[in-house]
């Protein structure tokens, strides 16, 4: 069987057999299913893009931190530790913390911003690793976490803090906050499939993320605390983790802190990566 084709102006072109159409349409092999890794990195570039494309979403990683870390120093640092430069080597690593701690939350609005779009319906028509498209989004908001490590600390070094554990001890400090971080996004992906608007999810985010950071050690000591409040701040995540990288930058090794710290993130990775992947399975 042929068909015959023609052009706008009435030309008749050459003949062609269904046969051959259909082996240029249909190939023999089929192009290999990419791996988890590739399409995880994909996706992760694809986060990155959008903050090549829409710069001014860093601002909550620079001048936030920033913000906070001078407001905090100059405001409190006589009254708790007697003057700024002895309060900022105890409250850097803490407002380090608390910042990106607090940023993880737009990994939700992301999420909730592509599910309204429609993008997420071509995720999910693709033959990829199904949680490929949520780990992209960590990814990229892994570079937001240490952009704001980065500004934090060099506008801290500016300021006369001095950690005691060198280049080394900084590098274990921020591997552990975004090992953290990246466990801690999944409560927020979890919230992004299950609200229905960005504000809901950002709403939701602060009423959490606010009296998780202020209830624990960022700012002062919880032995300064009332007795009922010390059980909650000395077990919160938080704390933990606020203790840990304060130590690992100050040259020490707390490995309970550490401990912690990693058994928190794991909990969270366990807990919530099954319950996002369900939600975005059923979305």
């Amino acid at each position: 069987m042929t068909t015959v084709t023609s052009t706008e102006d009435g030309k008749e072109l050459a003949p062609v057999r269904t046969e051959s159409l259909a082996a240029l349409l249909v190939t023999r092999e089929r192009p290999p299913r990419p791996s988890s890794l590739s399409t995880s990195l994909t996706f992760g570039w694809r986060a990155i893009l959008k903050i090549k494309h829409v710069p001014e979403q860093l601002f909550d990683v620079t001048a936030f931190p920033i913000m906070n870390l001078l407001m905090f120093t100059y405001l409190f640092g006589g009254a708790l530790a007697g003057s700024p430069s002895e309060y900022i080597q105890f409250v850097l690593p803490g407002i380090l913390v608390m910042s990106v701690v607090m940023i993880t939350m737009y990994t939700g609005v992301s999420v909730n911003i592509d599910i309204e779009k429609g993008v997420f319906d071509r995720f999910r028509s693709l033959p990829i690793w199904r949680p490929s498209a949520m780990v992209g989004y960590l990814l990229g908001d892994a570079l937001r976490y240490t952009i704001a490590s980065a500004v934090m600390l060099t506008v801290g070094l500016a300021l006369g803090y001095r950690p005691g554990g060198g280049i080394g001890g900084v590098l274990a400090g921020i591997a552990l906050l975004l090992v953290f971080s990246f466990a801690f996004s999944w409560i927020w992906t979890m919230f992004g499939l299950m609200l229905r608007t960005e504000k809901s999810v950002m709403s939701v985010s602060m009423m959490v993320i606010f009296p998780l950071t202020f209830l624990s050690n960022v700012f002062v000591d919880p032995r300064t605390m009332p007795g009922w409040l010390q059980a909650f701040v000395n077990n919160s995540p938080i704390t933990h983790l606020a203790a840990a990288v304060r130590g690992l930058m100050a040259g020490d090794w707390p490995a309970g802190e550490v401990a912690w710290s990693l058994g928190w993130a794991g909990l969270f990775l366990l807990v919530f990566g099954p319950v996002t992947m369900r939600l975005y399975n059923r979305k």
